[in-house]
């Protein structure tokens, strides 16, 4: 049996290119945040079980808008995808541009109850992560990390960098226990759902 979750129902709801066009500020909302080339998009498509949902692309830095997503068809609870930051290629403008979007929704937003943060397991934790982690204690929000594109690495090479992930974040008590996933062939999906689900009971 495929580990493709069926737990969630995500659908498009808008793209924000500035934060007076987000939608009420009401229910409870997930961001998804992360490097450009960590899988944003893609991890949103899996948990969907949808191809185009989000756009992705083999550029990193594509995402520019903030775009929200309703959950099991409920308005109430949204996935909010942010972009991507730590692309290396954006120009200074550009990357300031994408601080203050996400500056202004992570500080205005009462409804956002907790953070997403995607990695790339071969690759976490760089100096990027570090300083949006440390960011994010500010807003005393918990966060959960995923270790994404597990597959590219065998199964004990995965595992040796998610305990070294973990044994790296157990000082942050906001810090959920690191996860691997992998978008391409869904493990971890179901984990990942149950998360999302119980997080957004806590209304």
């Amino acid at each position: 049996m495929s580990e493709k979750s069926m737990l969630l129902k995500i659908n498009f709801e808008k793209s924000c290119p500035s934060e007076k066009f987000f939608p009420p500020d009401e229910g409870v909302e997930l961001a998804i945040c992360g490097r450009s080339n960590s899988g944003k998009s893609s991890i949103l498509n899996m948990l969907a079980n949808q191809k185009k949902l989000a756009k992705t692309s083999n550029t990193p830095g594509r995402t520019q808008s903030i775009n929200f997503f309703n959950v099991n068809e409920d308005t109430l609870k949204k996935l909010v995808d942010l972009p991507g930051y730590g692309y290396a290629k954006a120009s200074k403008k550009m990357q300031k541009e994408w601080g203050q979007q996400i500056t202004k929704y992570m500080a205005s937003r009462k409804s956002l109850r907790g953070i997403i943060l995607i990695m790339d397991v071969r690759r976490p934790l760089q100096e990027s992560d570090l300083n949006f982690i440390a960011w994010c204690e500010q807003y005393n929000l918990p966060m959960q990390i995923l270790l994404n594109k597990s597959d590219k690495l065998s199964k004990n090479k995965a595992s040796q960098e998610l305990m070294k992930c973990v044994e790296k974040t157990a000082h942050n008590l906001l810090l959920d226990s690191p996860m691997l996933l992998s978008a391409k062939t869904a493990s971890g999906a179901e984990e990942l759902s149950k998360k999302i689900l119980d997080w957004m009971e806590i209304i």
